[in-house]
């Protein structure tokens, strides 16, 4: 008998679909799976049913026989699973792709403490200098046109830099920590300098991968964003290099612990490969949970420790 799977686990959404569809596709699949699966075997009870008739056709009484319970039959009580709890972890636009967690079961709470420890997210950014949209974006409505030749990577990346340098001064302001002390610099040696609450969007790091006019790309590692926050990060280095720029692609690459060799593809939408990535996966959320969060929840980390156990048991 199919059981539910339960934990974390990432998928790879595409672009131009909502990050609510492919969670319903995820379920379905789920649902039609598990209700395919074979089920327990129908409950007996015991009924008195008429004997056989004798050859002289007299009532020959009644017999004890044990017959299916007809309420365990399926036409009579419909499929078994009719709804799986499905969380979802940082949400993705529209126009966004790349990685994407979601949590099936107790898996949904361990997406609040995924979310409690504000980790950091690394997107793969492509950009187009000459352009400016309405909505930052290069299927937006065109509002101008602009030069760009004078543009050089150098001047790119000395506004990265600025843009780097500004986000530090905010990461630190916002982490409310004394940089003096012992326990700043303990922390950053572990690398949790990082904001523990709520925060204007921060970029803890950015570069450019590509370049090569009008394109360009990035990579940006940041806390707290939106997918249009990036999009209007690109819309102000035009600005700054006295031009204007368009965001193309916004592709998340990491999400915490989840990268893109951890997300499945939508073939692999199924019980079996979702049940293996819960797997795969528990030892680092757990390894991540321990780091951060320390002993704010010592239960949850005993429970997954059970059933990580009882996993390799069985």
């Amino acid at each position: 008998m199919a059981a539910v799977p339960g934990g974390l686990f990432a998928v790879y959404k595409p672009a131009g679909v909502a990050w609510g569809r492919v969670r319903e596709a995820i379920e379905t699949r789920l649902l039609r799976e598990l209700n395919a699966a074979p089920g327990r075997a129908p409950r007996q009870h015991v009924r008195f049913l008429p004997a056989p008739a004798g050859d002289d056709g007299g009532v020959t009484g009644l017999v004890a026989a044990r017959v299916p319970v007809l309420a365990d039959h399926p036409l009579v009580r419909g499929p078994r699973f009719r709804h799986l709890k499905i969380g979802a972890g940082h949400r993705l636009d529209t126009k966004a792709s790349g990685v994407f967690v979601l949590g099936i079961g107790h898996g949904n709470k361990l997406l609040t403490d995924l979310y409690n420890c504000h980790l950091t997210k690394v997107y793969t950014v492509g950009g187009l200098f000459g352009k400016a949209t309405d909505d930052f974006s290069d299927t937006g409505k065109l509002l101008e046109k602009t030069t760009f030749d004078h543009i050089t990577r150098e001047k790119l990346e000395r506004i990265l830099a600025v843009i780097q340098g500004t986000n530090h001064k905010a990461l630190l302001m916002h982490s409310n920590i004394d940089m003096k002390t012992q326990e700043a610099y303990e922390l950053a040696v572990k690398g949790l300098i990082r904001p523990m609450g709520k925060s204007p969007p921060i970029i803890t790091a950015i570069r450019c991968l590509q370049f090569t006019l009008p394109e360009f790309q990035l990579e940006i590692h940041c806390l707290h964003e939106t997918q249009q926050y990036l999009r209007k990060i690109v819309h102000e280095i035009g600005l700054e290099l006295k031009s204007s720029a368009v965001c193309t692609q916004v592709r998340r690459t990491r999400d915490g612990v989840f990268t893109l060799d951890d997300a499945l593809l939508r073939t692999q939408w199924n019980l079996q490969s979702i049940q293996n990535a819960i797997w795969d996966c528990q030892l680092k959320v757990k390894a991540e949970l321990e780091k951060t969060l320390g002993h704010q929840d010592k239960s949850l980390l005993h429970k997954m420790d059970a059933e990580v156990a009882h996993a390799a048991d069985s």
